[in-house]
C-alpha cells in the first residue's frame, strides 16, 4: 500500500506515518520544515529499515507548492492507495479581534492545501476506481468554541470539502473519510501545562486512520469523532 501523508514530521501526521510504516507500507511524506521532515524520516527508517520512504518538503498552503508536490508524487508512477490530508495550523483568536490576514492564512493551510493536492492526485485514483482519502478535520469542524475564530471557520470548511468529495467519489469506488479529533497531545500542547493524561494521544488518531483504511471494499467510514474520555477542554 502506498500512503501519502502531509504534515508528516510531527503530531498526528507523524503518528500516522509510524503506524503505516510499522505494518510495512510505503510512505510518501511531506511537511513544511525540511529539517524536521528529514529527522522524522531517519527516525522511522531506524525503527523499520525495510520500509520504503520518499519525502519532499513543501509549504502546501501555497497553491503552486501543493501542485508541485502532487506532480512529484505522480512522477513516482505508483498507485495512490491512501492520501492523508493532515497539514494544518492553529492561530488562536476571535473573529472580531484577530489580526488582519488570519482567516486567509487558516484557509490556505487548513483547506486549500487539501483541496489543491487532492485535485492533483485524484484523477489517477478515479481512473483506477480505487483509493482512500482522509481529511484530518477537528471537533472545531462541528462546534464553534471560544478563541477559535478563523481556525474553526477553516475546519468547518474542511469538513464541507470532505462531505462534498465523499458524494462525488461514490461512483468511482473511492473512499473519503473525515477524522474529527478533540484535543490530542502534540507539540502544540507541550507548553500548555495540560496534563498529558487529560487528552488523547496522537497514536489514538493513527490507530483510527489505519483501521478505517483496512476495512472491506464494501465499507466506508464517513466520519470519525473522537474526544478525550473526560470530554473537550
Amino acid at each position: 500500500m502506498n500512503v501519502i501523508i502531509t504534515g508528516a514530521s510531527r503530531g498526528i501526521g507523524r503518528a500516522v506515518a509510524d503506524k503505516f510504516a510499522a505494518n510495512g507500507h510505503s510512505l510518501f511524506l511531506s511537511s513544511r520544515d525540511p529539517k524536521l521532515l528529514e529527522e522524522a524520516v531517519l527516525e522511522i527508517k531506524k525503527k523499520w529499515p525495510s520500509v520504503n520512504i520518499h519525502s519532499r518538503a513543501a509549504d502546501i498552503s501555497k497553491k503552486q507548492e501543493a501542485i508541485e508536490l502532487g506532480d512529484w508524487i505522480l512522477k513516482q508512477k505508483i498507485p495512490i492507495d491512501v492520501l492523508v490530508n493532515n497539514a494544518g495550523s492553529f492561530i488562536p483568536g476571535s473573529v472580531h479581534n484577530e489580526p488582519e490576514g488570519v482567516l486567509e492564512k487558516m484557509m490556505a493551510v487548513n483547506l486549500f492545501s487539501a483541496y489543491h493536492l487532492t485535485r492533483c492526485l485524484i484523477p489517477g485514483m478515479i481512473k483506477r476506481k480505487e483509493g482512500h482519502i482522509f481529511n484530518i478535520c477537528s471537533i472545531a469542524s462541528l462546534k464553534a468554541y471560544e478563541n477559535g475564530g478563523a481556525y474553526s471557520i477553516s475546519k468547518f470548511a474542511l469538513l464541507g470539502f470532505n462531505r462534498n468529495l465523499r458524494e462525488e467519489m461514490k461512483p468511482f469506488n473511492i473512499k473519503v473519510t473525515a477524522i474529527l479529533p478533540g484535543a490530542a497531545y502534540t507539540d502544540s500542547w507541550a507548553a500548555s501545562g495540560i496534563d498529558p493524561r487529560r487528552i488523547m494521544e496522537a497514536n489514538d488518531i493513527a490507530e483510527l486512520v489505519y483501521s478505517a483504511a483496512h476495512l472491506s471494499p464494501q465499507a466506508c467510514v464517513e466520519e470519525i469523532i473522537v474526544r478525550p474520555q473526560l470530554g473537550d477542554l
